[in-house]
């Protein structure tokens, strides 16, 4: 009985003292650490820029030459050396994951990836689901063919189903070029969507499409690595490259932007893309 009574006193100090020092269960524990898409997407929201403190992860699209490409199993472009000296600028790691060009704007947009930086134009569509930074390059849309081509210009383009159009999917070649005719574009019908505009090249070589609408830098690599292609002598778009961050991330927002001005400012970004593109 002595032991019983001994056992329940010792029982009650036990509860008094976790009563005092504030014990909770270890399930609600686990529960609280437990991480979510969604509260990987709040987290820049509350202390931290992103959702991993000190490192700045970047989505891309790695077969964007010479925006974003893979060289010597190591990342290289116009792209990854600015968002490298962004990542400077705020402090912070640069890690890149490469992955379809479709999925960067929904992974920025869930919290996965704190940005999205893959010669991407700013589009009102895209808009709907992220913010984008000031245009740090200018891009260009144009149409590649085979040399023997029939089409000689922009002119020979027709949206009557005899003629196949290439593009990378997502891309803005692909939005524009299967917009309806009265919007300038081809028809849906008419395009044939590839996963990297190196497959719509493939597809062009192999007589699958008539002609690839694809950005101009890109186009010159393709072309210059494919015999027997060209690109025709016009500009089919003419847009801008942003850097796309999550809606509710401002202060990650704000800071790639002042990190831009200052790149910018000081002729870096300048430097980066002549180290890439020659001036014609």
């Amino acid at each position: 009985m002595k032991k019983v009574i001994s056992v329940l006193m010792a029982v009650a100090m036990l509860f008094s003292v976790c009563m005092l020092a504030g014990c909770t269960d270890n399930t609600t524990n686990n529960n609280e650490e437990t991480s979510t898409d969604e509260d990987v997407s709040l987290t820049a929201t509350s202390g931290s820029m992103t959702a991993t403190e000190g490192v700045l992860v970047m989505a891309t699209n790695a077969a964007f030459p010479p925006y974003e490409y893979v060289e010597g199993g190591e990342f290289a472009g116009i792209d990854v050396e600015i968002a490298g000296e962004i990542a400077k600028k705020l402090n912070m790691k640069l890690e890149i994951k490469d992955i379809e060009f479709g999925s960067i704007v929904g992974g920025v947009q869930t919290g996965k990836f704190d940005m999205g930086m893959a010669g991407m134009t700013v589009t009102d569509e895209r808009l709907e689901s992220v913010n984008f930074s000031t245009s740090y390059a200018t891009g260009i849309q144009v149409v590649i063919v085979a040399e023997d081509s029939a089409i000689t210009s922009l002119d020979d383009l027709k949206a009557d189903g005899s003629m196949k159009y290439g593009v990378q999917q997502d891309t803005t070649g692909d939005i524009y070029a299967s917009d309806t005719v009265e919007k300038g574009g081809y028809g849906e019908d008419n395009v044939i969507r590839y996963k990297t505009g190196a497959d719509a090249v493939q597809a062009l070589i192999a007589g699958k499409v008539d002609a690839v609408i694809i950005d101009n830098e890109p186009a010159k690599s393709f072309v210059a690595a494919n015999s027997g292609l060209k690109i025709l002598d016009a500009e089919w778009a003419v847009e801008d490259y942003a850097i796309c961050i999550a809606k509710e991330n401002s202060k990650l927002l704000d800071a790639v932007n002042n990190a831009l001005a200052d790149l910018k400012a000081d002729g870096t970004i300048d430097k980066i893309v002549a180290k890439y593109i020659s001036a014609e």
